[in-house]
């Protein structure tokens, strides 16, 4: 393409944080001579207060395109396109505001995580816990690019993955139960019956295969199904929560204590 990568473009004291762009056109398109993009560290879990985004908003409609990708595959929030005289003051406002750059190049990139347990009953950790702790221990390797090649660090709460740490990181943290699936047998009639009764009341009318779209799509075939009887051959089972997903009822880890009363 036309764009160029102009080598290191930072802010003083970082080396990363930023990508240099450039257009080998400058003549034919001035507007876009230098469009330069900064990666702001984001909160774990993607937890922003409306306040704070107006605030990230407000500082780059002052110093730059107005562009924004949120999330990029990093995690980090994306200002897309400014110019070189405009990353100190945009730097300055960021820092004086408590917000952080994030990692870019040859570092540590900023590792991010799903929602975890904040808003998901999967959760088998605190993915937000780890990834603050993973992300304040190496603010050294995430700001000053000392490595062969970058390194990421993407913390799933279960085997769903919803951060695709498998996909999209060197280090994939993805919480899992020790325990067997437990099966409500009754649930699971209700299932093949069409009959549901979720927590908060009602009645689900919806009937589910349990063979077709159950037990056969079984990634391990470690479950059977005899009409009657579900049945699942735990040592062959590797928790890909294919069938927690389509019968969370009926499907589960076995339940945990509920936390003390503070």
């Amino acid at each position: 393409t036309h764009w160029k990568h102009g080598g290191i473009v930072g802010v003083l004291g970082y080396g990363s944080g930023i990508i240099g762009r450039y257009i080998d056109l400058p003549e034919e398109f001035p507007g876009v001579e230098h469009f330069h993009t900064v990666r702001v560290n984001q909160p774990s879990g993607w937890f922003y207060t409306t306040a704070a985004l107006r605030e990230l908003c407000d500082i780059w409609d002052r110093h730059g395109s107005s562009i924004l990708n949120v999330h990029g595959s990093t995690g980090d929030m994306i200002f897309l396109g400014t110019t070189t005289d405009e990353l100190e003051p945009t730097f300055a406002e960021l820092t004086a505001k408590g917000w952080d750059l994030g990692g870019s190049g040859s570092a540590m990139r900023t590792p991010s995580c799903c929602v975890g347990k904040a808003r998901c009953e999967w959760a088998c950790y605190d993915t937000m816990d780890l990834c603050y702790e993973t992300t304040q221990h190496f603010q050294f390797e995430m700001h000053r690019p000392s490595f062969p090649y970058k390194f990421k660090v993407k913390c799933s709460g279960c085997p769903n993955d919803c951060v695709a740490a498998i996909a999209r990181a060197d280090m994939s943290v993805i919480g899992v139960w020790k325990d067997d699936i437990r099966i409500d047998q009754a649930a699971v009639k209700a299932y093949a019956g069409g009959e549901i009764k979720p927590a908060g009341g009602g009645t689900i009318y919806t009937k589910l295969d349990i063979k077709a779209d159950v037990t056969d799509l079984c990634p391990t075939a470690c479950m059977s199904y005899d009409g009657k009887t579900l049945k699942i051959d735990n040592k062959n089972c590797n928790h890909c929560m294919h069938c927690i997903n389509l019968m969370p009822q009926p499907c589960g880890p076995a339940p945990r204590p509920a936390p003390p009363c503070s």
